[in-house]
């Protein structure tokens, strides 16, 4: 199968540019930007690349078709119509998923049930067979109903692309990989990743544990697996091949110098832990340490963090007491940039000062600002 596909790199609300700008750094300039959606052309290798390379994207899916829907015998037509058959072996194991937006089809669990039905029709047609087993590799397919249009595709990722590997541990209110990711590569910490990174609200590590990985170039999908990787229709040399190419890329010999700390002392050792499975122990540094006592070392440096706010009365006011300690510390350090993700209304009042860019930026489902306060860049050498 060596005909162009269009794939899809799912996106975070808020965070479309930044995925369309990573796959603009991978090579991929035929991108199409759309709510939740960055769709792109590639082939069989360009699968395996992407869920291998993206940091900020949730999936990676194949565009089957896209065609009106307005009734359950359209549905059906136009899903038995697509060539399932190209990916999903007899004995494949096919689940459907569905959603349904102001759309005249709005029962999910029927639109789910007519689709796969229609691809089980599909299916018999192809093998000669009215029996499937369902015990095979998995394909995940999803009929999205928007204003009456059926867009159907399919998943090659399995679980989402935040789940690097590493992180087997989690503290209350983490913050998922891709959303970390995203905030570094918003500032501008990684166009020259020898600057001090810290971290001062790190729970289990993740904003430095991601730094780490962008600064030396390391594929965030490196150490997991991925659904379309049992797939037939990709052969297993173009997996090897990606990761290998992967493996080659891996800048090492660049000096890092990022650390983290929190108040808790059982996140530092969930984040510690973290580290070590991702093969970053040396290269990150964690203790436990209230805000108050952090010394930042350097000079031209940026501290990322998601601070954490009250939901319990009597937290409030921990909270503004920690935004102040941070602010000072940011005026203590006028080379250094800032950047904070919050939904707190009043965390530049706490802080100090206006914030010189913000962003909306949805943290999970709580809508948040990226707050940055732009130090200058490091002179040139």
């Amino acid at each position: 199968m060596s005909r162009q596909l269009e794939l899809i790199a799912t996106a975070p609300m808020g965070l479309e540019a930044v995925v369309a700008r990573e796959l603009k750094d991978l090579g991929y300039t035929d991108t199409k930007v759309e709510n939740g959606r960055v769709t792109f052309k590639g082939d069989l290798i360009d699968i395996c690349r992407c869920n291998l390379w993206l940091r900020t994207s949730d999936r990676v899916l194949i565009k089957m078709g896209e065609f009106t829907a307005r009734t359950f015998d359209e549905l059906f037509e136009g899903t038995k119509a697509l060539p399932w058959q190209d990916w999903i072996p007899v004995h494949g194991e096919f689940p459907v998923e569905g959603r349904s937006h102001k759309s005249q089809l709005s029962s999910v669990p029927a639109s789910q049930g007519i689709v796969k039905k229609a691809i089980v029709e599909k299916l018999k047609q192809s093998y000669h067979t009215e029996w499937f087993q369902e015990n095979g590799p998995r394909y995940v397919i999803e009929v999205n109903l928007l204003n009456d249009v059926a867009l159907l595709t399919l998943d090659t990722t399995g679980p989402a692309l935040h789940k690097r590997g590493y992180r087997k541990l989690i503290t209350e209110a983490p913050l998922k990989e891709t959303m970390a990711a995203a905030l570094i590569l918003l500032s501008r910490w990684n166009q020259n990743p020898s600057r001090p990174f810290y971290d001062p609200c790190c729970g289990s590590g993740t904003l430095p544990i991601e730094a780490a990985m962008i600064g030396w170039n390391i594929a965030p999908g490196l150490r997991r697996s991925f659904n379309s990787e049992n797939w037939p229709a990709i052969p297993q040399e173009l997996w090897q091949d990606a990761r290998d190419e992967a493996i080659d890329l891996v800048r090492d010999d660049i000096p890092l110098n990022i650390s983290g700390s929190d108040i808790d002392p059982k996140a530092i050792e969930v984040a510690q832990a973290a580290a070590k499975s991702a093969g970053l122990a040396k290269e990150v540094t964690f203790q436990a340490l209230p805000a108050a006592r952090i010394g930042l070392q350097g000079d031209y440096g940026c501290m990322i963090t998601n601070p954490p706010y009250g939901e319990r009365i009597g937290e409030e006011k921990e909270i503004r007491r920690l935004i102040s300690q941070l602010g000072r510390i940011s005026a203590e350090h006028p080379t250094w940039s800032f950047f904070a993700i919050t939904p707190t209304k009043q965390f530049e009042h706490e802080f100090g000062r206006k914030a010189d860019k913000r962003r909306k930026l949805f943290n999970g489902r709580i809508e948040c600002q990226y707050l940055q306060y732009l130090g200058p860049l490091p002179p040139r050498h």
